[in-house]
């Protein structure tokens, strides 16, 4: 795990998620952190549409990977963690 990709799911939803949602899979071709660009831009969500469009910002994230995006996720994090503002 790093600090910064894709939040793992639970096992068991992860399975589930696969079946359900087409490319679900590939949110797994790279390590997943603490924080993530979708943690940032979405927060939690239980819903498949929802999870769709999370696994959008997961995509995002892969696609445009760069330790400047990195540390825009860092701060975005520290800000919602110090203000509670931005998560749900």
């Amino acid at each position: 795990m790093s600090w910064i990709g894709p939040r793992p799911e639970a096992e068991v939803l992860s399975v589930w998620y696969t079946g359900e949602i087409p490319f679900y899979r590939y949110r797994h071709v790279v390590k997943p952190g603490i924080s993530g660009w979708a943690q940032v831009n979405q927060g939690h969500v239980a819903a498949v549409d929802d999870v769709h469009r999370k696994l959008q910002y997961d995509f995002y994230y892969i696609k445009y990977f760069s330790p400047w995006l990195d540390v825009l996720i860092v701060f975005r994090t520290i800000k919602t963690m110090f203000t509670g503002f931005g998560s749900r």
